[in-house]
């Protein structure tokens, strides 16, 4: 998945991603002034396989066809290395950045280190906290409206590392010195706008004085905002900003009270947070909050839609696990003393409770434990829950996929090139190759496959959703094939993976995982929770494989191997077909 753009022959840039190189050095990556904060970085690329490549004068291992990938320390600030292969060489530069604030010299807070960072407001009675970096053994102080704040200096934190981490088995938590980090917190019990806080530092009998980025206010209770999502489908997080994790995406309507904001983000009543760019405020819309009494149902072709009829179209949250799937309504009380729903093909019983005040959840339990997409919308103020039915199985042995509508969705495209081969070789023309390959198998088992490119086009990762939704297949692959972030081993990193968003996708994952390695003796790469935009779509269970690694110089040659592309076609084919077969 890692995006490599272009390869170095000899100081130039080349485009061309033919699978077979000319004869010549080639690094691929990293480019010469590549910037990064790893620790170490891999080196990939290839040359003839006769004589041998040096870097910094060390010898590098090296496929049969030529290619390498090993990896080697840096240094904070610049790493020169030379790369040479007979009589070719080829310089490359890395500059291994610092993420370490730099402690100031001498009368100065650190650049960037005050926060808040931007404008923030809180509930009368919330904690506000500020923080800053200047030189140990200051005194730190914020003066806010009449109220002054003493910042103390703070005990050594463990740093995580980045979700990135997972993909490399790195993710462990390590000590970062908390040398000149200072810290205080404190509450105002009144409705008021405070302004900048003023950061103030002495140190050997001087003193500065710094105001904040961000702008203070407290909200007053009885006169809270009320958002409404402008979008199909809101993005809500667990915090304010693209770092914090999905919940649950709020439908187009939905309408809340906000709580809180920080920066262009804010914080709804039930707890998420959402960018204010995909809302609107309503003027003199009051806290919305609703009753629910009965629930109504109504079984379509191929679905069952659960009808909550509501006051006003409040947040949700959705829940699958096995045999199940729920859904919590908030801002919500109920007064329910009846509820229909018949014999139906999906659900076996529908359970509710008022779980806390103005929180009400439905539990549906299912009559099979795989689940096959749902879609959340709002009509005016009622919330329709689709539920997808199983799909028809086929019986006939020459076609066990007929009636089968599958989603192939082969990765990047376009400018899109995706990770890169030793060679230059694309991921984007790979994944395509395979793509048709295994569309080509699944149609003569009987299936019906919509591919969401054909050629070498830039589709967005939106329109790639949007196929999913719309075409509501059986269940969808996104095809790619893998590369490391920057600190990655390279050289012993290979095989197989897949990755999963939706609990009713996870048995695919795990299925097609197994079934491929074993049918194909490929490594176990690994199968991964991950939240892409090509596992998100939850209107049929949506799956992405890892097919190999661009970056392994041995299973790159595989990867490009025309028999052994057509293997792996076939083979995910037939684990997908064995798969429908599990789970009848």
């Amino acid at each position: 998945m890692k995006n490599l753009l272009g390869l170095v022959i000899l100081g130039c840039i080349l485009t061309s991603s033919v699978a077979l190189a000319e004869p010549s050095l080639i690094v691929v990556f990293p480019q010469t002034n590549y910037q990064t904060s790893a620790q170490k970085i891999f080196f990939l690329g290839t040359a003839p396989p006769d004589g041998q490549v040096l870097i910094n004068s060390k010898p590098v291992n090296r496929s049969k066809a030529g290619h390498f990938s090993p990896s080697f320390p840096l240094q904070l600030g610049e790493n020169i290395f030379t790369v040479r292969h007979d009589n070719q060489e080829l310089k490359i530069k890395v500059t291994r950045l610092n993420t370490s604030p730099e402690l100031p010299q001498g009368l100065a807070f650190a650049k960037n280190s005050l926060t808040p960072a931007a404008d923030i407001a809180r509930l009368p009675g919330e904690v506000i906290c500020f923080s800053a970096i200047a030189t140990p053994n200051a005194n730190v102080s914020v003066t806010l409206a009449n109220q002054t704040i003493a910042l103390s200096p703070q005990p050594q934190q463990a740093q995580l590392p980045s979700n990135l981490a997972a993909l490399t088995g790195q993710n462990q938590p390590y000590a970062q010195s908390s040398v000149g980090n200072y810290k205080g917190c404190t509450t105002v019990a009144t409705a008021a706008d405070l302004g900048q806080p003023q950061f103030q530092l002495t140190l050997d009998g001087k003193t500065i004085t710094q105001p904040g980025a961000g702008k203070i206010q407290i909200l007053s209770r009885a006169e809270l905002p009320v958002s409404e999502v402008t979008v199909e489908s809101g993005v809500a997080r667990t915090g304010p900003s693209t770092d914090y994790s999905r919940l649950t995406p709020l439908p187009k309507g939905t309408r809340a009270t906000v709580t809180g904001r920080e920066g262009e983000w804010l914080r709804l009543d039930y707890g998420a947070w959402i960018n204010s760019k995909e809302t609107r405020i309503l003027p003199g819309a009051v806290p919305p909050q609703t009753i629910i009494r009965s629930v109504g149902y109504r079984q379509l072709p191929g679905a069952t839609e659960i009808v909550f009829p509501l006051q006003a179209p409040v947040p949700v949250s959705v829940q699958q696990s096995e045999g199940a799937f729920a859904l919590t309504l908030y801002n919500t009380t109920a007064q329910t003393d009846i509820i229909r729903l018949d014999d139906d093909p999906l659900i076996s019983r529908l359970d509710w409770q008022q779980e806390a005040p103005e929180q009400v959840k439905y539990t549906f339990n299912l009559k099979k434990a795989q689940q096959w997409g749902y879609k959340l919308r709002y009509d005016g103020t009622t919330l329709v829950l689709a539920l997808r039915h199983p799909p028809k199985i086929g019986n006939t042995r020459r076609k066990p996929l007929a009636n089968f509508k599958i989603v192939l969705d082969p990765g990047h495209g376009g400018k899109e090139s995706g990770a890169s081969g030793p060679t230059g070789y694309l991921e984007k023309d790979v994944n395509l190759v395979v793509s048709k390959l295994l569309r080509d198998e699944l149609v003569k088992r009987g299936a019906t496959v919509v591919m969401t490119r054909e050629d070498d086009k830039e589709v967005s990762l939106v329109e790639r959703q949007a196929i999913i939704s719309q075409e509501e297949p059986a269940i969808a692959l996104s095809i790619h094939h893998n590369s490391l972030p920057d600190n990655g081993d390279a050289e012993k990193t290979k095989g197989f993976g897949t990755f999963w968003y939706h609990p009713q996708a996870h048995n695919l994952a795990i299925f097609l995982q197994n079934y491929v390695v074993k049918n194909l003796g490929k490594p176990y790469y690994g199968v991964f929770w991950n939240n892409l935009a090509l596992t998100r779509p939850a209107a049929a269970p949506s799956v992405l494989l890892e097919l190999g690694f661009m970056s392994n110089p041995d299973e790159f040659e595989q990867v490009v191997n025309p028999e052994e592309q057509k293997r792996m076609a076939g083979a995910i084919a037939q684990g997908i077909t064995e798969w429908f077969r599990s789970v009848r």
